[in-house]
């Protein structure tokens, strides 16, 4: 029996874990029947912040650890503020605020270190 290609990343390894297929490159689960494929598919597009609140373009957000910027030697100082955030639910490296600091520019960051303010 063939396994259909992952919907989200189209890799070609997919499993049955029960009545869900699964894919291990990039942890996508949907129903073999197809019907919940939508409706996870809608669930990920919710981007939430480091202690569950729910993201939306224009909110303010703080952010909770000290962050290295790569290529450089600034850090950014915990409690940093950013404001008008933009969302970018199609990131493929995580990085899925957009957004301006205070003192350090625009920036792109993981939804995982910010906080919502």
């Amino acid at each position: 029996m063939s396994l259909p290609n992952c919907p989200k990343c189209a890799a070609e390894y997919t499993y049955e874990d029960g009545a869900l297929l699964v894919c291990p490159m990039c942890a996508h689960e949907w129903s073999a029947a197809g019907d919940d494929a939508v409706q996870a598919d809608e669930q990920d597009a919710v981007i939430r912040d480091a202690v569950g609140n729910e993201l939306q373009d224009g909110d303010a957000v703080t952010v909770i650890k000290d962050l290295k910027v790569k290529g450089s030697s600034t850090v950014i100082k915990v409690g940093t503020k950013a404001k008008s955030i933009r969302l970018l639910p199609d990131a493929t490296d995580g990085h899925d605020i957009d957004c301006r600091l205070d003192g350090y520019g625009p920036m792109k960051l993981k939804s995982s270190v910010v906080k919502k303010a």
